[in-house]
């Protein structure tokens, strides 16, 4: 784990897993990248066999008793430290709009977001305001363009996803969506992502319009496509975002309303089941 070495070992092992990260991108077919919401589903899906994990903003959120895109810069950067100390692989960063519209910012929050280790990250364009939900393009582009040449001088390959995010705040343009993922494209993300596309026929015409590897966000209501299909759309990435915590909340709930209502409690032998926590943990 990372919090046990020198800073020295860090950095040769933030390299490691920034070029095994980059090289999941780069080998033929798709790949998973789950989305766990605090060390120790990180460890847990390190021990199923995942190959790279994606933090989740609205997952961590949650857990804190916080909605969305309310959690301070510093308590994110704490959360993705502990992401990373507690698996030994590569970790991407879920940074909604790098916690502020300029592009400084954005590549100051970068730059502190590199020193928690982890090797990759997603900057989006919504602003968090209704009444303009998404930056003007050409702002969107400054901001993804600034992230680029900044991540471009670093010793390792950082790989920096782009998020056009008009179907997730309830504008559903595909043809602007699709002008603006070609811009940051040109603008230098490596990876990317249109969060909320459920239908086969609008993945597949963004992959056909870009050049870069497309993340696809699976598990939304509605969606009805597996891997496999995602795979044979020239999809490169499957994350799930805060759907692993809604299930946990689903599992949790349904086991404090059976206590509550019925009195019982078979939930607990469904739990007795499950691996030995102590025992992964420790490992």
């Amino acid at each position: 784990m990372l919090a046990s070495k020198t800073q020295g070992e860090r950095m040769k092992t933030q390299a490691e897993r920034a070029k095994a990260f980059r090289a999941l991108h780069e080998r033929k077919g798709a790949f998973l990248i789950p989305n766990p919401f605090d060390g120790g589903t990180a460890r847990m899906l390190e021990h199923m066999g995942f190959e790279a994990l994606a933090t989740t903003s609205a997952g961590f959120a949650y857990t804190t008793g916080q909605p969305d895109n309310t959690v301070s810069r510093e308590a994110t950067l704490a959360h993705l430290r502990a992401v990373v100390e507690a698996v030994d692989l590569p970790v991407s960063a879920d940074l909604g709009n790098g916690f502020g519209d300029e592009p400084g910012t954005v590549v100051e929050t970068l730059h502190l977001v590199v020193e928690t280790g982890v090797v990759g990250g997603s900057i989006e364009d919504a602003t968090g305001r209704p009444e303009q939900p998404v930056y003007e393009i050409g702002r969107a582009v400054e901001r993804i363009r600034a992230a680029a040449e900044s991540m471009r001088k670093l010793s390792f390959p950082f790989t920096l996803t782009a998020r056009a995010e008009n179907f997730l705040v309830g504008k559903a343009d595909l043809a602007d969506t699709i002008r603006r993922l070609q811009a940051y494209q040109e603008a230098g993300a490596d990876v990317l992502y249109a969060p909320g596309l459920v239908k086969r026929e609008d993945i597949a015409q963004i992959v056909r319009s870009v050049n870069r590897p497309v993340n696809v966000l699976g598990g939304m209501p509605g969606f009805s496509l597996t891997f496999e299909d995602l795979a044979a759309l020239g999809v490169k990435r499957v994350s799930v975002g805060s759907a692993l915590y809604h299930a946990a909340k689903a599992a949790f709930v349904r086991a404090a309303l059976e206590m509550r209502e019925r009195g019982t409690f078979s939930f607990a032998a469904e739990g007795a089941s499950a691996p030995n926590l102590s025992e992964l943990f420790r490992k």
